[in-house]
């Protein structure tokens, strides 16, 4: 758990459309006879103070967690960038001790159990406003630390300059990226396909 100072509310980002798999909710779908949504879960309450899904449209499909729904406060569903902020929006209307909001996507089933831990240990040592992800060397913008006082920039980005891409608003800020091994298993691995969702089955069993 953070301190007070570090404070941080996780962020589930359940909006993408599944085109790969044929539709449907990514985090849904199931490994190991659990969903996807399930252990991202499980592996980010432990490390945060409290969790929220970010999703659009009927918010009743994600219930089982017992979690809030957010959805997008911009129109058009613009992306990650739109369920972040979203999220900064809740917790500073809702969780006035939460200083940061930790983004992951949801249908990476294998999060470090330390993410957080690490992302506040290297914005405190670079001085970062911002922090990301990598692994295998590929960076994962959607798996970040954000502070809750970039709300206001965040939104105008979204909002009057259209911006969509997470790496292009990242730039404009102190950023540290905090690396993790890939091997034996990636913890940043995402089920896109059919194809991966066989490869996570025989992943997990690695666990």
């Amino acid at each position: 758990m953070t301190t007070d100072r570090d404070a941080t509310v996780g962020v589930v980002l359940a909006g993408g459309l599944a085109r790969r798999m044929g539709g449907g909710d990514k985090p849904m779908r199931r490994i190991g006879g659990r969903t996807i949504l399930d252990r991202v879960v499980e592996r980010m309450a432990p490390q945060c103070d409290g969790l929220v899904i970010n999703a659009n449209g009927d918010a009743s499909r994600f219930a089982g967690p017992g979690l809030p729904v957010i959805a997008d406060t911009v129109e058009d569903n613009p992306g990650p960038l739109a369920g972040v902020l979203a999220a900064l929006e809740w917790v500073a209307a809702n969780r006035a001790d939460a200083r940061w909001v930790a983004s992951v996507a949801g249908d990476c089933p294998f999060l470090p159990e330390n993410l957080v831990e690490r992302f506040h240990a290297a914005r405190r040592a670079q001085d970062a406003e911002l922090c990301v992800a990598a692994s295998g060397g590929r960076t994962h913008p959607v798996i970040g630390l954000w502070s809750v006082d970039l709300r206001h920039a965040l939104s105008r980005a979204l909002v009057e300059e259209g911006m969509r891409k997470i790496d292009r608003w990242t730039a404009r800020y102190r950023l540290a990226t905090v690396a993790w091994p890939a091997d034996p298993v990636d913890p940043f691995f995402n089920a896109n396909t059919e194809e991966d969702l066989a490869e996570a089955e025989r992943l997990a069993a690695l666990l």
